[in-house]
């Protein structure tokens, strides 16, 4: 079993204080103790700890590498091991990095039971677990098969942040790229706030999969 002393000196060996010093600009919360570890290498750690899940979620959450490392082997656990840690992992999102790169993959054959955790989560007081209801959406959701679903979270989600907004603009412009129809209807009756509302349009027209006509009709639809 892998001690924290052992996973702090694992992150310590890939330290680099100029990355450090990036990624605190890019975090925005001087809150946050970053140890400055590139994402090359919290992604072969959480690999090569995939079986010391026990032992990693005991681990403090002093450190921005630490609690992402905790969620990426969370992310690797079956579904059943992960829907009874959930809502603990979800409590430890502080940041937009960590949250945006907790996808675990067991949602995908599991999308109905996760469902519910969604619901939750929307409604959620907090940012990031909104956001994190979001970017799953985004990860696991966005197909034509669940896009009832998706878009009834986007007409319900309260966007006012702006880590929620971006969040929701960035769910809301995936639709108008892959469902032109659905996501214009979504925009006609103004479903999402007036800044979720321009920024999704935004995003969508810097998409190359949306031709130059339909972008010149996207941005007639601001508001």
């Amino acid at each position: 079993m892998i001690t924290y002393e052992e996973a702090l000196a694992a992150l310590r060996a890939h330290e680099d204080e100029g990355y450090r010093a990036f990624h605190k600009k890019l975090l925005k919360d001087d809150r946050i103790c970053v140890i400055g570890v590139r994402m090359p290498a919290l992604r072969a750690l959480a690999k090569k700890w995939k079986g010391e899940w026990e032992s990693v979620r005991t681990f403090p959450d002093e450190y921005y590498e630490v609690t992402f490392l905790k969620c990426a082997v969370a992310a690797l656990l079956p579904y059943e091991q992960l829907a009874a840690v959930i809502d603990g992992l979800v409590d430890r999102l502080d940041n937009w990095a960590t949250c945006d790169c907790f996808a675990p993959a067991c949602i995908a054959k599991h999308r109905a039971e996760f469902a519910a955790y969604i619901g939750k989560y929307l409604a959620d007081s907090r940012v990031f677990a909104r956001r994190f209801a979001l970017t799953t959406l985004l990860h696991f959701y966005a197909d034509a098969e669940w896009l009832p679903f998706v878009l009834d979270c986007l007409r319900q989600v309260k966007a006012e942040e702006y880590y929620v907004s971006m969040a929701a603009a960035w769910l809301a412009a995936e639709v108008l790229v892959r469902f032109p129809a659905a996501g214009e209807a979504l925009l006609a009756e103004h479903a999402l706030d007036v800044q979720t509302h321009n920024r999704a349009i935004r995003k969508a027209c810097e998409s190359f999969r949306v031709s130059a006509e339909r972008k010149t009709m996207l941005r007639a639809m601001k508001r």
